[in-house]
Parts: structure tokens; sequence; C-alpha cells
């Protein structure tokens, strides 16, 4: 059967949009973009790459740096001087395959009077020639997922190792630039209370070289490994209790802002508890995202009964399969 055809321009950006983050110390407008390049290095390198990463449909071939300049162009004209920037690429910002430097030089003289510029990398492109050449509104996003490295090598596939994601954040806060580091709440193959565990433990590993920590669940996205274990049931994106509960663990705890902002809350492929309470209970985590401050995470609903059982259920079953999927919402076998 013949391909469909793929008739994005290389020209336009993939999304954009506004919204609200911090920057010192006070909320303010931010702009995210997110550029159509040739894609992560690391998905392309012939290792599949990560098993839960479907941003790699963001991607296309032969984008040209004409292509990108015009990308950029467009993000120029949505720009209203929000003091927060964020340029997003299916990959590695500092790439040269994926964002030429001249491309990279040109995004940094644009922006250069906002108060923060955010953009992703791959540790392996952090070099201490790079972070000394940065400019100092720069914010760099290290997505290391877990500080466990048998988790990042068998269960997300992440190529590198958390030894590498620290170095790399270490590099970046010498050259005083500030660094997000990413997490992922319940990978593949690993319980919700084990998800639950390796999060915390990796928030504690990550402080030291971060300044804010973002606490990702794993969403369902299309076309990856961890759709098909989701389609039969051997796994279930986490609950939003776990990710609540694991930001009151670590509030108050680390020197980093502890933030969360949900690809897919509320959704089936997202992180979700009972349906009728989680747009309250997302709305609680940003509030939390924004005020450090634990009391806002104070949720009442009548499934947290449910989440408490299924923790349970997970322990004595010995099982990270989506047990829901074969229970009652009281967790009792169905006949």
């Amino acid at each position: 059967m013949a391909q469909t055809r793929d008739r994005r321009s290389p020209r336009e950006l993939e999304t954009l949009w506004k919204e609200s983050d911090m920057s010192g110390g006070r909320k303010v407008d931010a702009m995210v973009a997110i550029m159509r390049t040739n894609g992560c290095c690391w998905a392309k390198s012939g290792s599949g790459g990560c098993t839960m990463c479907g941003y790699r449909t963001a991607s296309l071939s032969g984008v040209t740096e004409e292509d990108l300049n015009a990308q950029i162009d467009q993000a120029l004209a949505k720009y209203k001087g929000e003091p927060f920037v964020k340029i997003y690429t299916s990959g590695s910002f500092f790439d040269p395959e994926e964002i030429p430097v001249p491309v990279r030089e040109r995004v940094f003289r644009e922006f250069a009077g906002c108060r923060r510029l955010l953009v992703e990398s791959r540790p392996e492109f952090i070099t201490d020639e790079l972070a000394a050449s940065l400019p100092k509104n720069m914010t760099v996003a290290l997505g290391l997922e877990s500080s466990n490295e048998e988790i990042l090598r068998t269960s997300i596939n992440k190529g590198f190792t958390a030894a590498q994601s620290k170095a790399a954040g270490e590099r970046l806060k010498a050259a005083g630039l500030m660094v997000r580091t990413y997490l992922l709440l319940k990978p593949p193959f690993m319980s919700e209370k084990a998800g639950m565990d390796d999060v915390v433990s990796s928030v504690r590993f990550a402080d030291p070289f971060s300044d804010e920590i973002s606490i990702n669940p794993l969403n369902i996205q299309h076309g990856t490994y961890v759709e098909r274990l989701w389609k039969r049931g051997d796994f279930r994106p986490p609950w939003i209790w776990s990710l609540m509960e694991v930001m009151k663990k670590v509030s108050g705890t680390v020197h980093s802002r502890i933030i969360s902002s949900p690809s897919g809350g509320g959704s089936q492929r997202g992180v979700h508890n009972c349906g009728k309470c989680d747009a309250e209970a997302l709305a609680a985590v940003e509030r939390f995202s924004f005020s450090q401050d634990p009391a806002d995470l104070n949720v009442a609903c009548e499934c947290r009964k449910t989440w408490e059982q299924y923790l349970e259920a997970e322990k004595y079953l010995g099982t990270a399969a989506d047990i829901g999927r074969a229970f009652d919402s009281d967790l009792t076998i169905r006949m």
C-alpha cells in the first residue's frame, strides 16, 4: 500500500500557542513554538528512539536552513513581547543537523530582549564551549526522565545515562545558565507505586543541577511502543493522585521549583482519575506549579479510595498491567 504523502509545509511551525509560566519569581506570559525539523538524532539512529516518544511525527525530511528561518519569521509575527519564549523541536536544539548554527544564532538575536528563552537538548550536545557561548537569558531543558540507569536503558531506551545528564546540567549551571529537568512519571513496565518512587528519587538526584524540575506523567502518543502496550492492556497512564502525591512528598525538601503541565491530562491516553474529579485535580496541579504550596493540592473525590486499592492490588498481584480493565471500580474481580 502506498504511503500517504505528508503535506505539512517545512516552512511552517508545527504549532504555536501562548500560556503562563514563571520568570524571576513572577507569573508571566509565555510564547511556545514547536518547530518542524529533520528530527531527533536518536530516533533516526536505528535505535527505535525512546519507547514513549511520538514527537518524530512532528519531524519531516529535507528541512532546509531557509525553511527553518521561515518558521522563525512565523514565530516573530506572533510574538507580542512575551517575557518568556520557548522554542521546541522534535529533538535537540543544539544538534547542528537539526538546527544549524546560523539558525540557532538568529534565534538568540531575535529573542535577546526576552527575560527567559528556553530550548531542549540531549546532554551529548552540551559541551563546556557551548555552555560558555550561550546567552545569559537561556534556560536549557534536559530530558533526564529517570536517575535509574536500568530504567533509562531497558524501559525508556533513552540512549544516554543519568551521569551524562548530570554532567550537562553541571556545565550549564557553571556557565550561569538555568536548567529545567524533565522527569517521567511511570515509564512502561513499572507499577504505579514503583513509578512514583522512581520520580521521588530522581527529583533528589536532579535537584543539585536544576532550577526547575518538571514531572511529566507518561501520555500515550501515537505510533509508539507504549501505545502497543496500552492497547493490549499492559499499561495504564498514571493517576493524577500519583502525580499529586509525588509533588506533596518532595515539596519543601528540594531547592528546585517542582512543576507539571501534563499532556493529555484528563483523557484515557493521559494522566487521569475517575473522570469526575480530573479537571479539579489538574487545576490543583497547575496551582501548585506556580505557588509551590502543597495546600493547593488538597482535592477530595471518592475515587482516591479506588486509587489506594489499585496500588494495593498491584502489589499483591505483582503486575504493572492495567488491572482496572479486569476489575470493577471497587477492584472486585468481574465474573
